[in-house]
């Protein structure tokens, strides 16, 4: 029984080295190194070449390497008797939260355009207790970022898939309350996971029903957003500005239109990275709980998508 890590891009090695320090028992493969494909039980993945789990008769389990799977659920090849595991870790939910509220606070503090300001203008600004903040997706991330920003004083508010209730948040869910959720929204922050029913959500059909002047913040995955809806909206002066930290192609482009942009700030997909020390341990634990028969942790609802 052996542990094959698949992350074409990255370097694995701490990974590696973090799975030995619980486990140090493991039989770990890097690919594309020479292993024997019959004794791969258990995959620890991040972006994995499409339709290579066919080659692996005896997988039982694919361990993505973050909090995101559909890097993994968009390959139609993975047999449906594979379990798919996501990473679901107290730091990755913090640094989430705390880069969101920076976001949140440079927009409504227009910290970016006080920096270096030669001409000594201040600007007005508005204060946490008058800001409505909505939220898309409120799984463990979302609602780590929406109660970050109710302890300073936000008002927020979140719209998932199915009814969520959450402390001290309104929110909402479905399709039938969508529109309610958006027109009470100065501030939308996208944190859904991404599936057939989610891509391409951030759209001008969505931006047309915030108020006027609202801002979207996009820290989920670039294929929420019809790119071209989102420059429409700002250049019509409907969206008074975004912030991005996911694209469809990445690193973004060069040419790309956002780089030009002045009401589109960039920042390049660092909002919550994965910290293999802090990561590892969960991920040696599904792989004893396998051997074991044992039900896994965090695993994913293939019918869902996450």
């Amino acid at each position: 029984m052996s542990v094959l890590v698949i992350c074409p891009g990255k370097n694995p090695e701490e990974w590696v080295k973090e799975l030995k320090n619980n486990h140090p028992g493991m039989n770990i493969y890097i690919y594309p190194e020479e292993h024997d494909k019959e004794e791969v039980e258990y995959v620890v993945s991040w972006k994995h070449p499409r339709g290579i789990f066919r080659n692996y008769p005896n997988l039982k389990v694919i361990a993505s390497m973050g909090a995101g799977v559909d890097h993994i659920t968009s390959d139609p090849e993975i047999p449906d008797n594979i379990a798919i595991t996501r990473i679901v870790d107290e730091q990755l939910t913090r640094d989430m939260s705390t880069f969101v509220m920076a976001l949140v606070l440079d927009h409504i503090r227009d910290l970016s355009q006080h920096f270096n300001n030669i001409n000594w203008e201040p600007f007005y600004y508005k204060r946490p207790e008058e800001v409505s903040v909505g939220i898309m997706g409120m799984g463990v991330l979302g609602k780590a970022v929406a109660q970050t920003l109710v302890n300073n004083n936000f008002q927020v508010s979140g719209w998932s898939r199915t009814p969520v209730e959450v402390n001290n948040i309104t929110t909402y869910h479905g399709k039938k309350q969508q529109e309610q959720f958006l027109n009470n929204t100065s501030v939308l922050i996208c944190l859904l996971p991404l599936t057939q029913e989610t891509e391409n959500i951030l759209n001008k059909e969505l931006f047309e029903k915030l108020p006027q002047g609202a801002y979207v913040i996009n820290v989920a995955r670039g294929q929420h957003l019809v790119e071209h809806d989102l420059l429409e909206m700002l250049d019509n002066e409907h969206l008074s500005g975004a912030s991005l930290d996911v694209f469809r192609t990445e690193p973004l482009p060069q040419e790309h239109a956002f780089w030009k942009h002045p009401k589109i700030k960039i920042t390049p997909h660092i909002a919550s990275i994965t910290n293999p020390k802090s990561a590892a341990a969960q991920v040696a634990q599904n792989y004893e709980r396998m051997t074991e028969d044992e039900p896994l942790l965090n695993k994913v609802e293939r019918a869902k998508g996450y």
